[in-house]
């Protein structure tokens, strides 16, 4: 409980009076008896005032509050969240509302004053936007009641429990929907390659047209039905593909609102949704992470849902990436060949542990080494000299990425995959490689 600005405006006009009465008193000037006799008592009337109105509001019951929020937001995106209360009193009340948000979730709105109505619910709305993934208690709301005669404020808390899960920003995945798969991921940039010769895969027979190689012909099928017969080809189904995405160190950068890891995570995710759509298989294993985790390949929809439950409250670590004890964990659950994927952020360091590693899944499996480049350097790269500090910046940049040009190019001389793009172009690069290795029917 603590006074109002009512109660401290009196309280100063009062104590204003007396410190002008204790004044004239000094100076000997003559004031009628009766003006300090009246300062005395509306003095004293104020203070009863003040403990009846305290008493009075001790007394008065908490309003009942309910609270309505999604169960799930996206990173970065505004959510809005409903506050629905009501009181017992007999008259209208003007209380001040605010939720306790915890950490990690930017607020809008609050704190709110509204009016309650005797015997009507009344609701207010704030909206969340999550800076971070993961998993959220909401505890308690908190309430300033006023006193009857608005000399007080007390604060009350509202124990109300409730969870909310902040997942990566999948909300493009699912409004892809609403749009042809192909138009979607033109916009997206992801380009798609002509196909090279036939599907790997039978889908059915049909009449020849004009344009159908002689290859295709069925020859027993047109023999029985007399007039040729074509087989028609599609690209190869139930194929698998495996995230081997790294939680270490080098995958804290951070050049926008979005850090490195969070830009891969939303990349995994959108090759998840394609892939699933091309009737794929897709689970992803991390590594250099606190605990952990593997999920194992599956195709159909609800993949997806498992894939976002697996991995939207996964962050970094401070530790290094050990790829030669990630490659030993992968080969012991993934016996059946697969598309690896390892998302990570190669430094010269990596040289002989990655190659290592990469050697060793890539004699059972296709591997495609994803790398983040920071966008920071490209600026450097790209900005004017004109000082000491720029050129040693400039020298510094330039030699940090001649340096993984050369670790780009040994892993290549070694006939491995490296895709080395900006993190927020890593998604559509990934579907584009996906869908063209796919069409040559690559692996």
């Amino acid at each position: 409980m603590k006074p109002t600005r009512l109660l401290l405006t009196w309280l100063s006009v009062l104590l204003g009076l007396s410190i002008l009465l204790g004044a004239t008193a000094a100076l000997q000037l003559k004031v009628p008896d009766t003006l300090h006799s009246v300062a005395w008592g509306l003095l004293l009337a104020l203070l009863l005032l003040a403990l009846l109105d305290a008493l009075r509001l001790r007394h008065r019951p908490t309003p009942r509050l309910q609270r309505q929020m999604p169960g799930s937001l996206a990173l970065g995106r505004w959510g809005d969240v409903r506050l629905s209360l009501e009181h017992a009193f007999a008259q209208t009340l003007t209380v001040q509302v605010f939720d306790h948000v915890p950490d990690g979730l930017s607020v809008d709105n609050l704190p709110q004053t509204i009016e309650l109505r005797p015997g009507e619910r009344s609701e207010l709305g704030y909206r969340l936007r999550p800076l971070r993934r993961g998993h959220f208690p909401f505890d308690r709301c908190e309430i300033h009641i006023p006193s009857p005669l608005g000399l007080w404020s007390a604060r009350r808390f509202i124990e109300t429990q409730d969870v909310t899960r902040v997942y990566p920003d999948f909300a493009r995945l699912y409004g892809a929907q609403l749009l042809g798969v192909d138009n979607w991921l033109s916009q997206l940039g992801v380009r798609q390659r002509q196909r090279r010769g036939l599907g790997l895969e039978f889908h059915q027979l049909r009449e020849f047209r004009e344009g159908d190689s002689l290859r295709q012909i069925d020859w027993k099928a047109t023999a029985r039905q007399r007039t040729p017969i074509a087989r028609e080809y599609q690209d190869e189904r139930d194929q698998q593909i495996v995230f081997m995405l790294d939680c270490g160190r080098c995958m804290r950068s951070q050049d926008d609102e979005l850090s490195h890891f969070d830009h891969a995570l939303n990349a995994c995710l959108l090759l998840s949704y394609v892939a699933l759509r091309q009737g794929d298989a897709v689970g992803i294993c991390t590594f250099a992470g606190d605990q952990p985790r593997y999920l194992a390949p599956v195709k159909g929809s609800g993949q997806l849902n498992l894939l976002l439950n697996a991995v939207y409250d996964l962050d970094t670590t401070r530790r290094s990436a050990d790829y030669l004890a990630a490659a030993n964990q992968v080969l012991a659950r993934q016996k059946r060949r697969a598309l690896v994927i390892i998302v990570t952020n190669l430094r010269d360091e990596d040289d002989e542990a990655l190659l290592a590693a990469v050697k060793r899944i890539g004699r059972q499996h296709r591997v495609l080494v994803a790398s983040l480049r920071e966008e920071v350097l490209d600026q450097l790269r790209q900005s004017p000299v004109q000082t000491l500090p720029e050129a040693l910046a400039y020298s510094g940049t330039v030699d940090y990425l001649t340096r993984r040009d050369e670790l780009h190019d040994r892993l290549g001389a070694h006939g491995l995959s490296v895709l080395d793009t900006l993190p927020s172009e890593m998604g559509a690069a990934l579907v584009t490689r996906y869908l063209g290795w796919k069409k040559a029917g690559v692996f």
